[in-house]
């Protein structure tokens, strides 16, 4: 495994990480670390550093992927729509039967069916399929 990508995993489990701790796990100078940081920010493959929730206040909350169908001249539109609710985590494009699949949480059960609700009547959706989460096995 390269250094930079080394470099990467150690940020993504622990953010906050120092160059000096960094440098250390990796057997590489503060200096190195620090440049090898600033180009990868630099050329945009890190966008920022942010926090990872504890899994046990993660486990209190409830998520559904939702997989969406859209008319095809509507899908930009959908996409903008979708992207402006809070609640959802994740909108990818995917093949096969649904176009998009997204990744919607809330606080209850109550109110994820309705986020799920506002994103299937959308106008340009033809249809949905949701998946509750029950319990998740690996979080990266």
């Amino acid at each position: 495994m390269k250094n930079e990508d080394r470099l990467l995993r150690l940020l993504q489990e622990n953010s906050r990480r120092t160059v000096s701790d960094l440098a250390q796990e990796l057997g590489l100078s503060r200096a190195t670390v620090q440049q090898a940081m600033e180009r990868l920010e630099r050329s945009g493959v890190i966008q920022g550093y942010t926090i990872k929730i504890n899994p046990h206040y993660q486990q209190q909350r409830v998520s559904a992927y939702m997989m969406i169908s859209v008319v095809p001249r509507k899908t930009a539109d959908i996409i903008r729509q979708i992207s402006k609710q809070p609640q959802v985590d994740m909108l990818c494009t995917i093949s096969g039967q649904y176009d998009l699949i997204a990744k919607v949480t809330e606080s209850t059960t109550e109110a994820l069916d309705q986020s799920i609700d506002i994103i299937a009547t959308l106008d340009g959706v033809e249809k949905t399929l949701s998946h509750i989460v029950l319990s998740r096995k690996v979080d990266r």
